[in-house]
C-alpha cells in the first residue's frame, strides 16, 4: 500500500462550521413515542420510508408486472455476458441492457456488485479491482430508466412513459432500475452468490445506490460513494473547508441540488430549501434504512462539495441504529486522499468490505481514518437501552 493512499488528520481543515440544528432522533415514531425494542425497528423503518424517503425522493414506481431476459452475447470463452432485460408493464415495457463481468476464477459462487454508472467513465483498474479478487460485476446504465439532462423538464424517460402518473424524481427511477437488475440476477443461471449482492454508485449514482439499497433488502452490502446532499451528506451542517492548505471549498446544500437538478427529487422537497433545520429527517435516516445489513460509506478528503464532515456526522448518527440492532460491525466508512471520482481504490475498499463480511478477510487498515479534526457529535440522543 502506498503512503499516499492514507489520509492524514490535518489534510482537510474545517474553516467554517455551522450546525443549523441537532440531527433529529430516528427512534421517535410519527406518533411522538420513542421506540425501545429492536423488534419495533421494522415498523419505524416503514414510517421513515413513507415519510422521509417519499418527501425527499417522491413515491417509488410500482413493482413490475413482468420481467424477461434475452441473451445477446454469451461467447463460451468470454467472461463478459450481455443481456436485454424487458420489464415494467406489458402495455408499455421497458427494455435495458445488462452486462455481467465474471472473474477468471470462481470457486463455487462469487459475490456480485451491481453498478448503474455505465453512463459514466471509470478510472483505470476500477473493474479489475473486483474481478482480480473473485468478485463479479453487474453493469447497467441507469439513464435508460430516466433521463439525466439538465436542459430537460422533470419526468423524462422510460419509467415515466410506462408509469405516467409518477410524481417521483429521477433518483427513484434509477434506484428502481437497480431492483430490476437484481430481479434479473435471480432468473439468470449465473455462478453468483445471490446472498452477497452489493450495490454501488458514484456521485448522483451514489445517491441512487444508497436509495436502492435502502429500499431493496436483497442488497446485502450498500455502498454510496461520494454522494453528498441527497445521499451520504448532511443537510443541517454547513461547512467550508481547506484541503491540503491550498484548495478551498464548501459543502453542497439543498438549494444547490434543487437549483441544478430539481428533476432528481420529489415534488414536495422544494419548500425546505434554506429551511433544512425544519426537515423532519436528515440523511442519517436514509443510512439507517440499510440496517442491519452492511453499509459502506466511501468519501474523498478533497471532495468538499460532498461535505466530508457532514457525511461523518450522519454516519455516526446512523451508527446508533446499528448499535440498537446489535449490528455495529456491519457499518464501515473510509476517506481517501484526492478529489471527486470513483477510483480503483474505492472499488478495492468495497471488495475488502464484502470479503471481510463474507469470508473473514482482514479489514484494510485505511478504514475508519479521518482527514480532519473530529468535531463534537451533531446529536445528543443515543440508541435506546433495553
Amino acid at each position: 500500500m502506498a503512503d499516499d493512499d492514507y489520509v492524514r488528520g490535518d489534510m482537510l481543515k474545517i474553516t467554517e462550521y455551522t450546525l443549523l440544528d441537532k440531527l433529529p432522533d430516528p427512534f421517535i415514531s410519527l406518533d411522538g413515542r420513542r421506540i425501545g425494542d429492536p423488534a419495533q425497528w421494522r415498523a419505524r423503518r416503514s414510517e421513515i420510508s413513507r415519510s422521509a424517503c417519499e418527501l425527499l425522493y417522491g413515491k417509488r414506481p410500482l413493482e413490475p408486472e413482468f420481467l424477461e431476459t434475452e441473451t445477446l452475447c454469451n461467447y463460451r470463452f468470454s467472461l463478459s455476458l450481455v443481456y436485454r432485460i424487458t420489464t415494467g408493464r406489458r402495455q408499455k415495457p421497458i427494455p435495458f441492457r445488462l452486462k455481467i463481468l465474471l472473474p477468471n476464477r470462481i470457486e463455487g459462487k462469487c459475490p456480485i456488485i451491481v453498478d448503474g454508472d455505465e453512463c459514466f467513465g471509470r478510472s483505470e483498474g476500477y473493474l479489475e479491482a473486483a474481478l482480480s479478487r473473485g468478485v463479479a460485476w453487474a453493469l447497467f446504465d441507469r439513464t435508460e430508466f430516466a433521463h439525466d439532462v439538465q436542459a430537460e423538464e422533470r419526468g423524462r424517460g422510460a419509467v415515466y412513459e410506462t408509469y405516467p402518473d409518477l410524481d417521483c424524481g429521477a433518483l427513484s427511477c434509477w434506484a428502481w432500475g437497480y431492483s430490476r437488475v437484481i430481479d434479473a440476477l435471480e432468473r439468470l443461471d449465473l455462478p453468483v452468490d445471490l446472498d452477497w449482492i452489493a450495490v454501488t454508485g458514484h456521485s448522483r449514482g451514489g445517491k441512487t445506490a444508497l436509495l436502492a439499497g435502502m429500499m431493496d433488502e436483497r442488497a446485502r452490502v450498500v455502498n454510496s460513494n461520494e454522494s453528498g446532499a441527497g445521499g451520504s451528506g448532511c443537510y443541517r451542517l454547513r461547512a467550508k473547508y481547506l484541503y491540503n492548505n491550498e484548495n478551498p471549498g464548501r459543502g453542497e446544500e439543498l438549494r444547490d441540488s434543487l437549483e441544478q437538478f430539481p428533476y432528481w427529487y420529489g415534488k414536495d422537497i422544494g419548500p425546505y430549501a434554506d429551511r433544512e433545520a425544519d426537515l423532519p429527517f436528515d440523511l442519517h435516516f436514509m443510512k439507517a434504512m440499510a440496517a442491519p445489513r452492511t453499509l459502506f460509506i466511501s468519501e474523498a478528503a478533497g471532495d468538499m462539495w460532498c461535505n466530508p464532515a457532514g457525511s461523518w456526522q450522519t454516519t455516526m448518527a446512523a451508527k446508533e441504529v446499528y448499535k440498537f440492532l446489535n449490528a455495529e460491525n456491519n457499518l464501515f466508512w473510509y476517506y481517501r486522499p484526492g478529489f471527486h471520482g470513483h477510483l480503483a481504490l474505492d472499488a478495492e475498499m468495497l471488495v475488502n468490505v464484502i470479503l471481510h463480511q463474507r469470508d473473514g478477510v482482514p479489514l484494510d487498515d485505511r478504514m475508519f481514518r479521518l482527514p480532519f479534526e473530529k468535531p463534537e457529535l451533531a446529536f445528543d440522543w443515543r440508541a435506546p437501552v433495553k
